[in-house]
């Protein structure tokens, strides 16, 4: 694996953890932005990868397109969350107050099986 890519997926993890532990600590809003996050730098490392160029988006349905995924359930959810759960004008609302735990898990899943099938696919 290309270094750029194995320090983007090793990022992503990061995030991914990040997301849970704030999920225990009930931010559920953060949880959510760092699942965002966890598969959009999966994604750009499989891009790396695979396609050897950096993409400039934050995209996820985009950047699952350019890698193979389609239009990806999983990418579709996460997508929105790149700007509501950080900016109040975005969610018409206080994101930390519109983030439910329900809603967290769902995310926090999501995630967890982008991430599965970036490193099945990078390997």
């Amino acid at each position: 694996m290309r270094e750029e890519a194995r320090n983007w997926l090793e990022q992503a993890k990061e995030d991914l953890e990040t997301a849970e532990a704030n999920f225990q600590t009930k931010r559920y809003y953060a949880c959510a932005f760092f699942c965002q996050q966890a598969a959009e730098k999966a994604l750009k490392a499989l891009t790396i990868e695979r396609l050897h160029e950096f993409p400039r988006t934050h995209s996820l349905v985009e950047l699952g397109i350019k890698v193979g995924f389609g239009k990806d359930e999983d990418l579709i959810e996460l997508n929105p969350d790149y700007t509501i759960s950080r900016y109040p004008d975005a969610a018409s609302a206080v994101p930390a107050k519109i983030y439910t735990a329900k809603k967290a898990e769902e995310k926090l899943e999501a995630a967890k099986r982008v991430l599965e099938k970036v490193n099945k696919w990078i390997k």
